[in-house]
């Protein structure tokens, strides 16, 4: 069977590590992934992506992300089930990390080491528009 995931995304705050049983860490974050189009009234749309790093990488993460990082992930999703204080089952899908990357550098941070987004927008739409033009539907075989 086949599980894998690979996102790019923006981390939605400062990663928190937690020492577990056994000498291990962890940590849980949001990224925060956005769609390939707009809404209907123009905006922007991002899905916002449970992930799970252990050890080595979550140590990584805890060194050097910063809230707003951009991020590459490769990973397999996870689901689990817990019961709550009220005793009703929980269920929780996410992402386990296999590996987690830097996308930008150090120098893309402002003064408070936050990353901004840099909005490449118009180029990315200009690309389609001509991509558009260059290859018609009729010429791809599927």
């Amino acid at each position: 069977m086949i599980n894998k995931v690979v996102l790019v995304g923006r981390i939605t705050k400062e990663v928190d590590l937690r020492a577990v049983a056994g000498g291990g860490s962890v940590t849980q974050f949001t990224l925060a992934v956005n769609r390939n189009f707009t809404s209907a009234n123009g905006e922007r749309q991002a899905d916002f992506i449970s992930c799970v790093a252990w050890r080595n990488t979550a140590e990584f993460m805890k060194k050097f992300v910063k809230k707003g990082a951009l991020l590459g992930i490769e990973g397999r999703i996870q689901t689990r089930t817990y019961e709550d204080a009220n005793g009703r089952t929980v269920y929780v899908t996410e992402v386990v990390c296999d590996n987690v990357q830097l996308l930008e550098s150090k120098g893309d941070s402002n003064s408070n080491g936050e990353y901004e987004a840099k909005s490449n927008e118009k180029e990315q739409d200009e690309f389609y528009e001509t991509s558009k033009q260059l290859v018609a539907d009729d010429d791809l075989p599927f």
